[in-house]
């Protein structure tokens, strides 16, 4: 009877209603992997059945757990149901009166009703097929477990193609944020990050793999759109860029060729995504901050006021002034940055650094970052050793606190999130400088 509480405890167990009962114990966790790893780099002979072995175990004991930190899932099965009835999900939002007969009472609990989707088409596959087989939530969260420890296993052969201690990937494997993030709360960033991992391990044997590479990339698009800034790179480093390329770029086009002329352009859930979202960006939150402190949209309506008596093209400069403000000047800077950090590995043709370079910019200039977007540099920071990210694999959970309390990120959250692993980094470029 005992066994039969602590597993019925197990399965109502509320992580956003315990806030710091769940800290505590994913603290103890934390603890657990740095003791853990440590034990496993001294051990001598492989290490990767073990690896393996306490992979699968972690990720079944969050398999059961409510996903109460984050309601995305609810929105994953909604959109496969969306895509089961023959409807366009990519066009009506679940507010729309065309699928009111779908509504019940997972509807209730929808985030962002008047949205329509995000996710990609590989990742509405994956919706589409869970929302059909019993228990959808739980069978969605075993379908991305399963290629969360592809991606473990994947690692181990990368570890191994590019000579390095297979011990580092239990930094992977074993993070508790990775476990809690897609066994526990069921994010489809797990069936990205496997294929991209896959596709490291394809480029570490080039070019016999180029295809599966080239198809590795475009699943890694098709699942979220963030690897799209990273085919070029990953194209120079194939080898045969030109057939890279084409492999890609065709079975992108092909998949969402329909979706841009279905919504007639860029999906309008996508646009709302980048013009209105953001929380714990690491530099947005700050230099948007400043812009407005330094009144620089202020500035730049003067600027619109004189051209547009001078010009006496009223109508024409009157349309900028709605997009004239501190939130979207951030986001157009940090977008030229990107561009300029994304240069770094196709110039100088990094493979694995590379991969932890690409992911690592696209957070660190993100004004959208919860802890689940950490998932797409973890694998790199492990086998990398860059101890900065993995601190930051643990310190980001915090960022929960302000969307289950009364507390505000800014700033007191935000910087119990990023300056520990400023701190880090700062630390370890002067040691090893």
């Amino acid at each position: 009877m005992p066994i039969l509480a602590h597993a019925g405890l197990l399965l109502t167990w509320d992580l956003a209603a315990h806030l710091g009962i769940t800290f505590f114990w994913l603290l103890l966790a934390f603890v657990g992997l740095i003791l853990g790893s440590r034990r496993l780099a001294s051990l001598k002979g492989p290490s990767g059945a073990l690896i393996l072995t306490v992979a699968v175990l972690v990720r079944a004991l969050m398999l059961p757990l409510p996903s109460t930190l984050s309601d995305d899932i609810e929105r994953y099965l909604w959109d496969g149901k969306v895509v089961g009835a023959g409807f366009d999900p990519y066009l009506y939002e679940p507010n729309a009166p065309e699928l009111r007969e779908l509504r019940d009472e997972a509807w209730e609990r929808l985030p962002h009703r008047q949205v329509p989707t995000v996710y990609p088409p590989l990742a509405m596959a994956v919706f589409s097929v869970a929302s059909r087989l019993p228990a959808p939530a739980f069978a969605l969260k075993v379908l991305l477990t399963l290629f969360d420890l592809a991606a473990c296993a994947l690692l181990l052969l990368l570890a191994r193609a590019v000579s390095l201690p297979t011990s580092r990937v239990a930094w992977y494997a074993w993070n508790p944020l990775v476990t809690l993030e897609v066994a526990g709360m069921g994010h489809v960033d797990g069936l990205g990050v496997a294929c991209m991992v896959l596709l490291a391990v394809c480029l570490s044997r080039r070019p016999r793999w180029i295809g599966v590479a080239a198809l590795a990339a475009a699943g890694g698009v098709l699942v979220k759109l963030v690897p799209l800034v990273g085919l070029p790179s990953w194209a120079r480093h194939s080898g045969r860029p030109f057939l890279f390329v084409s492999i890609t770029v065709g079975v992108l086009l092909v998949a969402l060729v329909p979706v841009v002329v279905s919504s007639g352009g860029l999906p309008a859930g996508l646009v709302t995504y980048g013009l209105d979202w953001e929380f714990n960006g690491p530099v947005y939150e700050p230099l948007w901050r400043l812009i407005d402190r330094l009144e620089a949209p202020a500035a730049i309506s003067r600027l619109l006021d004189s051209i547009k008596i001078r010009s006496g093209e009223h109508d024409f400069w009157n349309q900028f002034y709605p997009f004239n403000y501190p939130q979207l000047w951030a986001k157009v800077i940090l977008g030229v940055v990107l561009l300029a950090l994304l240069g770094v590995p196709l110039v100088r043709n990094l493979p694995l650094m590379g991969m932890q370079w690409i992911f690592g910019s696209i957070i660190l200039v993100s004004a959208t970052v919860y802890p689940w977007y950490l998932l797409w540099v973890i694998p790199w920071a492990a086998l990398m050793g860059n101890r900065a990210w993995l601190v930051a694999s643990a310190t980001v959970i915090l960022s929960y606190i302000p969307q289950f309390t009364e507390v505000s990120l800014f700033p007191w959250v935000y910087l119990a999130v990023w300056l520990p692993p400023l701190i880090v980094w700062t630390t370890d470029r002067w040691f090893t400088d």
